[in-house]
């Protein structure tokens, strides 16, 4: 008996059919972010630092420099992941064959190159306003900002992004999730905390203005950044307020909450208002570091709120890290890899079993059923998983970006 066989039948004893779960992982797809394969720099001609609150460290070999590396670069990933994916893309991403195009200025056909990328590798497109590495977010704020003319010029780039999004997302035949998030906030304490909230709304409003058929609208919070430690405008409360009066999507993102917060409990809360919501899954280490994601409890927890409540047509999955210190493409692999294990464990529990103990009192039955669930052999489904779709597992995962990294990226420079 191999040890997948095994496997099937260990989880049959607790009530689990292992081939259920993984035809229904096989399904969910997971929008791996594009900015991870070049340290958040972009294609435009002209920028300045980074800025926004975000920080890359690490200078590891073989960054990409161009869309067509950066492409290139993400099917190595991809061809180390089994199941459904999309693409998750940066305005500032855009191909603009060297001209000077400002925010402002974006138009569909700068990522048209993107757009047919994505119907060749069967994956769907994510897209983002970039509200930040710009003079005219400069001093921290944007769709806030104080300035009319500055409100004006941000609240036309993220209208120009939804396009943009519906665009890609009717080409695609499936709708484009087009996240909004702004750095706005202040250093120091405030004096005004009410007047760029206000700001904010009213900028949003009109960013929302016109109804678009194949995009998705989704705002995303945060609780503090480099450069707004004492006051964020688009905080948790916010944006949940927001999204709930107006009908979008809210994004969880998983380092934007105190250390001692999981968006896992989030998750239920918001879709008891919500139809649908983003994460961005991450690993905050102390701060929003954005770390690489690991099979960590907190993935876990994310995974299992999703699985066991039936979640899994209501919850975008994307992914939101970027670590310069290791070879980026092994990054993409490691992260989602590590999302795509958590949804697997999760299929593999037999909740409604446990939630029957829970129902009836028996606590007791309940805790000893979680705890037996760890010690199953789960991580023979994952390798059957990347055996049915001819992936690479395990060490022989590793060897292929190691090659990858021999023949391609080390000649970068």
């Amino acid at each position: 008996m191999s040890g997948f066989e095994s496997a099937v039948e260990r989880y049959a004893e607790v009530g689990v059919d292992v081939e259920s779960a993984m035809a229904k992982l096989a399904e969910i797809p997971i929008s791996l972010h594009c900015w991870q394969g070049d340290d958040v720099g972009g294609f435009e001609a002209a920028g300045s630092e980074l800025g926004g609150g975000l920080a890359v460290t690490g200078n590891y070999l073989g960054k990409a420099r161009t869309p067509e590396e950066l492409r290139q670069d993400m099917e190595a990933a991809l061809s180390l992941l089994p199941g459904k994916h999309r693409l998750n893309l940066h305005a500032m991403y855009g191909e603009f064959g060297g001209q000077n195009i400002d925010r402002v200025q974006i138009e569909p056909k700068h990522f048209e190159p993107w757009i047919e990328w994505c119907a060749s590798q069967g994956l769907g497109f994510d897209f983002n306003p970039t509200c930040f590495n710009h003079p005219k977010a400069s001093d921290g704020f944007t769709l806030a900002h104080r300035d009319a003319g500055v409100r004006e010029f941000w609240i036309e780039h993220c209208r120009r992004c939804r396009e943009i999004g519906d665009n890609a997302g009717k080409k695609l035949g499936s709708k484009t999730v087009t996240n909004i998030w702004v750095p706005d906030g202040f250093k120091d304490t405030p004096a005004d905390r009410l007047g760029p909230r206000e700001r904010l709304r009213e900028s949003l409003d009109a960013v929302f203005a016109t109804p678009l058929e194949h995009n998705l609208d989704s705002v995303e919070s945060k609780l503090f950044g480099i450069g707004s430690e004492s006051y964020v405008a688009g905080s948790h409360e916010f944006y949940l307020g927001y999204a709930i009066a107006n009908r979008t999507l809210y994004c969880l993102d998983a380092g934007h909450y105190h250390p001692t917060e999981s968006i896992a409990d989030k998750i239920t809360s918001c879709l008891v208002w919500l139809d649908e919501i983003l994460l961005h899954v991450s690993r905050g280490v102390r701060w929003d570091s954005d770390h690489v994601v690991t099979l960590t409890d907190d993935l876990l927890a994310i995974a299992r709120e999703i699985v066991a409540n039936g979640f899994l047509d209501r919850v975008h999955i994307g992914l939101d890290f970027f670590d310069a210190s290791i070879n980026r493409v092994a990054a993409w692999v490691i992260g989602t890899r590590s999302m795509r294990k958590a949804l697997l464990i999760a299929m593999l529990e037999p909740s409604e079993r446990i939630r029957a103990d829970e129902g009836s009192g028996d606590y007791t039955s309940r805790l000893f059923r979680q705890e037996n669930l760890r010690a199953l052999p789960w991580g023979e489904v994952w390798a059957e998983v990347c055996r049915r779709s001819d992936i690479p597992e395990g060490e022989d995962a590793l060897q292929v970006i190691k090659d990858y990294e021999n023949r391609v990226l080390s000649h970068r420079r």
